[in-house]
């Protein structure tokens, strides 16, 4: 594995253990064998969909664990819940560690964005973990006058407090994410139906959505990474007819 870290994994699903064992994971069958294969003191990363999934599975590793070792919470929980969690699980001796993750599925090439809520003692122990998952400083020029002693912000993750305060700023993050999202939606979809009949012929522009997301790629202040995956999508699929216009949930 990466950095020479090594990792144990449980997926409900067969076929999803087997390939990350051909990674180079050793897959088990419950989190039972989970817990009895790592070595202590334990970090257990927990990646599961908000609610009861994540919560189930945190309750059934508490039971599970020892003191001193540690489960993180790499999904999207509620921040509340965090805290809540880190106080129930201070009460068994175990620490908590929340870990708002960006980055999505293209993370694993790209390194992920990571904000980390928990104990500063516990961030530290795990800090060769949170390094070989981000990012690193890559070519993005360095931000003038920043003064701060920790370069963690600048390589791609941050201990932003205690717990929750992870979750928290991942929430916010989001927040300012679906905006832009929205507004890219709103924005192209107004130069699409500008070619349309319910307009007068005079004002009717036949707009080349693709071009002009490629040429907002290059010096437009409204540059950005969601700009570059939909510059990507309309230049596979000028009329998005693959899109369905409906997330899976």
């Amino acid at each position: 594995m990466a950095d020479g870290h090594t990792t144990v994994v449980y997926d409900r699903d067969e076929a999803s253990r087997n390939a990350l064992a051909n990674d180079g994971s050793t897959a088990v069958a419950d989190l039972k064998e989970l817990v009895g294969t790592l070595a202590k003191p334990r970090a257990v990363w927990v990646m599961l969909p908000a609610g009861a999934p994540t919560e189930d599975t945190i309750q059934t590793l508490s039971e599970l664990l020892d003191a001193d070792d540690v489960i993180i919470d790499g999904g999207n929980t509620f921040y509340k819940d965090d805290i809540r969690r880190a106080q129930e699980l201070t009460e068994k001796g175990l620490h908590y560690v929340d870990v708002g993750t960006s980055g999505g599925v293209w993370g694993l090439e790209r390194g992920y964005c990571m904000m980390i809520g928990g104990e500063a003692a516990v961030v530290e122990r795990l800090d060769p973990l949170f390094a070989t998952l981000a990012p690193g400083l890559g070519s993005i020029e360095r931000t003038r006058d920043r003064t701060s002693t920790d370069d963690r912000a600048e390589r791609g993750y941050i201990h932003s407090g205690p717990a929750g305060s992870g979750h928290f700023v991942k929430m916010i993050h989001n927040g300012i994410e679906y905006g832009m999202m929205q507004a890219f939606a709103e924005g192209f979809d107004l130069l699409k139906q500008k070619n349309s009949e319910l307009l007068p012929p005079e004002q009717r522009f036949d707009l080349n959505t693709a071009d002009i997301a490629e040429v907002w790629r290059r010096g437009s202040v409204v540059s950005s990474w969601l700009l570059d995956l939909t510059a990507d999508a309309l230049a596979t699929d000028p009329h998005l007819d693959a899109f369905s216009g409906s997330v899976a949930v």
